[in-house]
């Protein structure tokens, strides 16, 4: 049976990319569209009247078709935010759905299935996971979801139940605040290659267990990691903590992230292993097709010089 990440590593060499395309529909930036265009009258309580745009459901999804017509023939992978459809409501949701589905439509047209990365960071338990996990890859169409892992495994479970599915871990995220918790020192197991261990534990900070904890659950191979790229530090213990796993990590471009620092630190050492997330970056581009282009050959470039120095 094919897992979620055999089909993103045939994306990834159908395509020569490592680009993640994030499809983020803001309201400003529907805004911004609609003050070039269309343009809605709205009486105010003076009883006069004052024209600005007011975004809706249908302009996210003509937002994020033309970025996926765009840009599908230079991406690894789509991530699609949940929350930026749900805050239309229905009408929203619906719009979601309809965006997956043109992923599918244009993966067709070029011959090679492009997946899709649902960016809605769910975490709970039970049936309200089983039913999270339900709506995503059924009633969605998305192959793949991220999630917070801490409440456990057992709130991941129901998402792994699907066997041709993925997920994506929190692990070290690129916010500000994410060391809050993050980065507080927990009790890890035991690891071999440890210099120091307590009553047969270590101290080692939260994100670093998650890590562990991530690359043992991954018997399905349907496990990655969101690894922020902004601190490449944090980055590579991660990596030595979960050698096999894909990391999902967002921060390159409007976050500040340094691209070339970032490759280095995650890669695996056979130059695949990561997802680099743009989206304000391309959708905010004047040609998203040719900055979704740059990006691509940008990571790749790079890519063939850190393997070319191993």
């Amino acid at each position: 049976m094919e897992t979620f990440f055999s089909f993103l590593e045939r994306r990834v060499d159908d395509c020569t990319s490592l680009l993640c395309v994030g499809l983020d529909p803001h309201a400003s930036d529907l805004s911004t569209r609609l003050r070039h265009g269309e343009r809605k009258a709205n009486r105010q309580p003076d009883g006069s009247r004052q024209a600005f745009p007011v975004p809706t459901a249908q302009n996210a999804l003509d937002f994020c078709l033309h970025l996926v017509k765009q840009t599908a023939r230079y991406a690894a992978a789509f991530k699609p935010n949940a929350a930026f459809f749900e805050v239309f409501g229905a009408q929203g949701w619906t719009a979601l759905k309809q965006v997956i589905e043109a992923v599918q439509e244009e993966s067709n047209r070029l011959g090679s299935m492009i997946p899709v990365i649902l960016d809605a960071k769910r975490g709970d338990i039970a049936s309200t996971a089983e039913a999270y996990a339900k709506s995503t890859f059924e009633t969605l169409g998305a192959h793949c979801i991220t999630l917070s892992p801490y409440l456990g495994k057992d709130s991941i479970d129901p998402f792994l139940g699907y066997k041709e599915k993925g997920v994506f871990l929190l692990c070290k995220t690129s916010n500000p605040g994410a060391g809050d918790i993050q980065d507080l020192t927990v009790n890890g197991g035991p690891l071999t290659d440890s210099p120091s261990t307590v009553n047969g534990l270590r101290p080692v900070p939260l994100y670093v267990h998650v890590a562990e904890l991530a690359q043992s659950w991954n018997t399905g191979n349907n496990i990655g990691l969101v690894v922020g790229a902004t601190q490449p530090e944090a980055l590579a213990r991660v990596r030595a903590a979960a050698p096999g796993l894909w990391f999902l990590a967002p921060g390159i471009g409007a976050q500040g992230g340094d691209l070339e620092t970032a490759l280095k630190a995650g890669l695996r050492k056979d130059g695949r292993g990561m997802l680099l997330p743009i989206s304000r970056g391309i959708s905010r581009a004047e040609n998203p097709a040719l900055a979704a282009a740059e990006f691509r050959d940008e990571i790749i470039a790079i890519r063939s010089s850190l393997l070319d120095n191993l």
